[in-house]
């Protein structure tokens, strides 16, 4: 029988020990969730939510007629009792972040008999912010469960790794990603090595790109705009920054939508206080969608360059971007090998810049400018 562990492709070990974790009723008050990029750290937490929380089926069961819909309020992150927190920092996490966690932690829970808090990227958790946030993370209420998720064990401040069970999740190569992805969402392998590419490895957020009519959008923008620096003046470079900034809004009106429904639907039994703490984490959820967005804007773009390359290399088989193949060869007809891979450099100074809240505009020309001297100069 199918259970909410089976949505974490590409770990089978995984899969298994934190089904023996919650059948055997040894669920962790801690756990650090280590691996790079695309290995579905994020989809493991939230599937063990949804097995410690979902009053259907507690040992992590099929979910089937589950009373309080619990597991789709967890998957649409409107769950009262479950918290994901990512650094709003540019430096990491904020230590205001920790102490609202800290706080929230010792109540009761809203929804259910237990809390889980999913902290992504704690290796950015400086020693301010972790500090605050040590005794919770030793010895936490008896219905929390805390899961942190970062690069390697080693990035992680030891005082944090030492309070937490490691749980090591493996690389998966691109090629068995876009596999998993064709075999559980019906696209073809090539759609799938798109989307895959697209959002920088996540097979889970790969299957939300495909679904989302708005990310195709943006995606199609991107492409067009870095076809067109061959024969682009200094204006065009401009309106072409302007319209990804304006396409990289669109596809967040879903996440708008889904934060008016949680609002509803939370408002029923909220206080007026509380309601204002929800409408600031969920303004701080849309800036980090927002964030997101942009990052896979830096992946589709690294994607374009990489392909450049292999077909400055003489070898198209590797082209992962076959829908827009022509712009492709065109644009390796009037490079080098060199130049493409130069070129990623263009690429990550933008991330860093955005990543540094400087303006997303202001950063996206001054990439756009600086792939088109690179590549073409």
């Amino acid at each position: 029988m199918a259970d909410v562990f089976d949505g974490i492709f590409g770990q089978p070990k995984v899969r298994e020990f934190l089904r023996s974790c919650v059948r055997g009723n040894r669920v962790s008050h801690a756990y650090l969730f280590t691996g790079p990029a695309g290995s579905n750290k994020t989809a493991a937490a939230f599937a063990l939510a949804k097995a410690i929380l979902c009053a259907a089926d507690p040992c992590g069961g099929a979910c089937e007629g589950c009373s309080a819909d619990t597991c789709r309020r967890i998957d649409r992150r409107s769950h009262p009792d479950v918290h994901y927190l990512s650094p709003e920092g540019a430096q990491g996490y904020v230590v205001e972040q920790i102490r609202e966690l800290v706080a929230d932690a010792q109540l009761a829970p809203l929804a259910g008999s237990h809390k889980v808090y999913i902290l992504d990227r704690v290796d950015a958790l400086g020693t301010s912010a972790a500090n605050a946030f040590l005794k919770t993370l030793e010895e936490p209420p008896a219905d929390v469960t805390i899961v942190l998720l970062g690069r390697t064990r080693e990035a992680v401040l030891p005082t944090i790794v030492s309070r937490c069970q490691v749980v090591p999740f493996r690389h998966i190569p691109t090629s068995e990603a876009a596999g998993i992805l064709a075999q559980n969402t019906g696209c073809t392998l090539p759609e799938a090595g798109i989307a895959i590419q697209a959002v920088g490895g996540s097979i889970t957020k790969a299957a939300q790109f495909l679904r989302s009519k708005e990310r195709g959008v943006f995606r199609t923008k991107i492409m067009g705009a870095l076809a067109s620096l061959l024969r682009a003046d200094d204006l065009d470079v401009l309106d072409y920054a302007k319209d990804l900034v304006v396409a990289s809004k669109t596809p967040l009106d879903e996440v708008r939508r889904e934060q008016e429904r949680d609002l509803e639907e939370k408002s029923e039994f909220l206080q007026a206080s509380a309601l204002k703490q929800l409408e600031a984490r969920q303004k701080r959820a849309m800036s980090a969608a927002s964030m997101e967005l942009l990052r896979q804007m830096c992946a589709m773009c690294r994607a374009w360059l990489r392909d450049v390359g292999v077909c400055c290399a003489g070898d198209e088989s590797l082209m992962v971007n076959v829908d827009v193949a022509d712009s492709i060869r065109d644009a390796a007809a009037r490079t080098t090998l060199e130049r493409a891979t130069r070129a990623q450099a263009c690429v990550a100074a933008c991330e860093d810049a955005i990543s540094y809240n400087v303006s997303p505009q202001v950063s996206i020309e001054a990439m756009l400018f600086e792939i088109r001297e690179v590549l073409y100069a």
